[in-house]
Order: structure tokens, then C-alpha cells, then sequence
């Protein structure tokens, strides 16, 4: 190691770090399912990942590296990888629940109802190696101790800098799946087939649903509240998180648009509480709520989606620039 390279490693700080910046423009005509669906183009995905003191990332748990692109995910993953960087994006709805290493993600059409002429919900899951209404990928992470990942004050879901804020970044949604974790010495191949999810409501940090605006709703979502009277929703950035019914089974027969989030169907419908369910950022003194990784690799599932059951996922919200920034951060004296 070079003189230049020993003096940077000693100014690494003492805590582990790893950094996880995504950044995804969303564009163009979207609608919420409640009446019609329609796609946000996405124009560019950056990922960054700072490494240190021995924390890398990879995405086929054979190239380790500080920093993985756009490229590396989509051609640089391992083989037999499902990741999806669509070109498009269109409202889905999940509980949390996990088949396998795949988050259950279900596709809802709101239409009119041919018997009652009013609007109604049907649904299809998706799959994930085919889908292209959503974002997902896995990244590999390699410790040399245990620790516990938390989001930094610097993660957000925000409009696009001069973009019209139409409030779409209010139902967007981030999910970090642990699939499992096997020893260094063990290698890629064991690595790449980890799939051991838990759904998020189990509590025991494997999943964790990251809703970044919780308490902020637009006039429009205030006026067209799909949750009635339940629910006091107040416009503005201040406002209380929302509970919503994620959908959890597909739906053949129309569901009335006035019933979806009644609570009364829990056969198609599940109330997105839980440990897993974060509303806010994560520091040090909260990872009760976040993803703990071992030493060794670890595989993290990662999506990226607009919830078609949240209460800002209206019609006004076409046409909204969303970025996308996920900060990843182990502080020092958390772990093990």
C-alpha cells in the first residue's frame, strides 16, 4: 500500500460507514389508482456506496468495490439476478409480505364497476423479474463486524430541484430486505442464493418499509381522503403518518372504491403497522426499528416504489420530478 494511501486510511473516522445514495427523477403523467393508471418516466438512477474500514459493497458478491453504479446493477450483477431499473413506473400496493427472497407487490386498476357504475379495485401480483412498474435490485454487503444499519438525517424523498411540487414524493416508498448472511470464506455462490426474508411484521428487522413523508399531504389528498372520517389528515408538511391498508392477495372481483380501506376486508387488505414500518429517519439511539447486518456477506434486497394505497397517491400528483436519497450509516459503538 502506497505512503498516500496509508495517511487516507488513517483519516478514516473510528465509526463504519456505508452510504447508499440513490437518486431517481421521476417524470412525467402519473395517476393514482384511485381513478386511473398511468406511468412516471424515470430518467436517470445514480448509486453511490461509500466504503470504509473494511465495509464494501458489491453487486454480485464477487466484485467489491467503495462505489456501484447504474451499470453494475443492471449488468454487473450476478447471474441469474432479477433487478429491474424500469423506464417507467406505475403505482403498486404491498403488505410486507415475503414469498421466498420477494416481496408480494401487487398491480391495482381502479375502473369503473359495469353492476354499480362506481369506481372499484382489481389486482394482479407482480413478479419481479418481469415487472415494470416498480424498482428492485440486491446489493451484497461485506463487515468485518456485526452492525447496525440506520438511515442518516440526509435521507429523503423530495420534488426534483425546480420541478413543480405536485406531492408524489408523499407516497413514495423504500424497502431494505435482509435476505441472510453467510461467512466471508463462503463466496459468491453461497451468497448469491441467500433468501431468507422475513415480512416486515415480524418485527425481527429483516424487512423494514421506509415511508420518508408520512406527515406530509397535499390539499387534494386532504380533500379526496379515501380513509373518510378515520382519519384526520391535515395538508402541509406537519401533519400526523396516515395508516393505510397495503394490498396482501390478489383481487378477481371488483372491491368498492369506498370499502378498500375500511379494515372490514383482511383477506385482501393488511393495516401497515408494525415494527418494520418506519416513518422517519433512524440515528443510533433507534435501530430498534432498522436492518442489523453480521459480520461477513449479507444480501439486502432493495425496492423503490409509489404505494397505490397511500392516501397522496391522487390524481393531482401527475407529473411529478421525485428524487430519491438513501443514506445508509452504522455510528460508532452500534453493532454486534
Amino acid at each position: 500500500m502506497s505512503k498516500k494511501s496509508k495517511e487516507k486510511n488513517k483519516n478514516l473516522k473510528s465509526s463504519l460507514l456505508v452510504l447508499l445514495l440513490i437518486a431517481i427523477l421521476l417524470i412525467a403523467s402519473t395517476y393514482a389508482w384511485f381513478t386511473a393508471n398511468r406511468t412516471v418516466t424515470i430518467s436517470s438512477l445514480e448509486v453511490n456506496v461509500q466504503a470504509s474500514n473494511g465495509l464494501q459493497i458489491s453487486t454480485d458478491a464477487e466484485d467489491w468495490k467503495a462505489v456501484i453504479t447504474r451499470d453494475d446493477i443492471l449488468t454487473g450483477a450476478y447471474d441469474g439476478n432479477t433487478n429491474k431499473i424500469p423506464t417507467s413506473m406505475t403505482p403498486v400496493s404491498t403488505d410486507g409480505s415475503v414469498t421466498g427472497a420477494n416481496m408480494n407487490m401487487f398491480y391495482g386498476v381502479m375502473a369503473p364497476d359495469e353492476d354499480t357504475g362506481r369506481y372499484a379495485l382489481t389486482a394482479t401480483q407482480e413478479s419481479d423479474s418481469t415487472t415494470e412498474k416498480y424498482i428492485v435490485f440486491d446489493i451484497f454487503l461485506k463487515a468485518d463486524e456485526a452492525m447496525d444499519l440506520t438511515l442518516t438525517g440526509e435521507s429523503a424523498v423530495t420534488t426534483k430541484e425546480g420541478s413543480t411540487d405536485k406531492g408524489l414524493q408523499n407516497a413514495s416508498r423504500v424497502a431494505f430486505i435482509n435476505e441472510g448472511n453467510v461467512a466471508t470464506t463462503a463466496g459468491a455462490a453461497a451468497a448469491t442464493v441467500l433468501d431468507d426474508a422475513k415480512p416486515f411484521s415480524d418485527g425481527d428487522r429483516s424487512t423494514v418499509i421506509w415511508e420518508p413523508n408520512a406527515g406530509s399531504h397535499t390539499a387534494e389528498a386532504v380533500a379526496n381522503n379515501p380513509y373518510g372520517t378515520d382519519a384526520v389528515i391535515t395538508a402541509g408538511d406537519s401533519g400526523a403518518p396516515v395508516q393505510y391498508y397495503g394490498v396482501k392477495a390478489a383481487i378477481a372481483d371488483p372491491i368498492d372504491r369506498t370499502t378498500i380501506n375500511s379494515g372490514d376486508d383482511d383477506t385482501h387488505f393488511a393495516l401497515m403497522t408494525g415494527a418494520g414500518l418506519t416513518t422517519t429517519n433512524k440515528d443510533a439511539s433507534e435501530t430498534a426499528d432498522f436492518i442489523h447486518i453480521d459480520a461477513g456477506i449479507t444480501k439486502i434486497r432493495v425496492y423503490m416504489w409509489v404505494e397505490g394505497q397511500d392516501v397522496d397517491c391522487d390524481n393531482s400528483a401527475s407529473g411529478t420530478d421525485i428524487v430519491f436519497n438513501v443514506q445508509f450509516d452504522a455510528p460508532e459503538g452500534v453493532g454486534g
